[in-house]
């Protein structure tokens, strides 16, 4: 059995700072990840579900103590944010927010992996299924995605100035929040990789965005 990893000390919130935590939902099931889900809404693996509860306990006791939690529409951010309350945070209610949903992947959603590098236009990401500025038939670029979700994170920001703010999302809008806070592209926002379950801290100062924390992961 191996112990559990600590998490990051997080400083303490200033005046003027807003902290966001930003949480990946847990793993989809395996039929799921089969196919282009992007931002059609699929279950949770429920067996992950089930062995990673101490990830979910971890969660519980490190994030703060916050009324301003945010999930997007699907369910599968929504059932992580049930489960890390289950497991010992005290019961919030979420508002749903849009901005922060997953990279639409539009015609393409359901797609085998193997059959998307015939549709593609421009070469794929080294590591990411298309192109930043590849735009999917009915769907949106990851350059799309990282304006949105900046755009969603200064308004979230305003509502809630000095505060803490939890949302559970995904790892294509978490990597557009890190390349928004950091002030870098959509290429460059591909290159981070953003775990299930893992919390990416974000502050807006008055100046300026700080990276505390990415990819966060504690595990039992």
């Amino acid at each position: 059995m191996t112990e559990r990893v600590p998490f990051l000390d997080a400083p303490e919130l200033q005046p003027g700072v807003t902290r966001f935590w930003l949480i990946r939902h847990a793993l989809v099931e395996q039929n799921a990840r089969m196919r282009l889900y992007g931002s059609t809404d699929v279950p949770l693996c429920p067996e992950s579900l089930v062995a990673q509860v101490g990830m979910y306990e971890a969660l519980a006791a490190r994030l703060p103590r916050t009324q301003a939690w945010y999930c997007s529409p699907l369910s599968r951010t929504q059932n992580t944010a049930r489960a890390i309350q289950r497991a010992g945070y005290p019961e919030t209610a979420w508002e749903i927010e849009a901005g922060l949903i997953e990279q639409s992947m539009g015609d393409w959603h359901g797609l085998d992996h193997a059959a998307l590098p015939a549709r593609l236009v421009l070469p794929a990401h080294v590591f990411w299924s298309i192109a930043a500025d590849e735009v999917p038939p009915g769907g949106e670029s990851m350059e799309q995605v990282c304006a949105r979700v900046g755009v969603t994170l200064e308004r979230l920001a305003d509502r809630h100035d000095g505060q803490d703010i939890v949302a559970v999302s995904h790892g294509g809008a978490i990597r557009a929040a890190v390349a928004h806070a950091l002030d870098v592209d959509a290429d460059t926002a591909l290159r981070f990789s953003v775990q299930n379950l893992a919390v990416t801290i974000l502050e807006r100062h008055p100046q300026s965005w700080r990276v505390v924390a990415v990819n966060e992961l504690a595990g039992v």
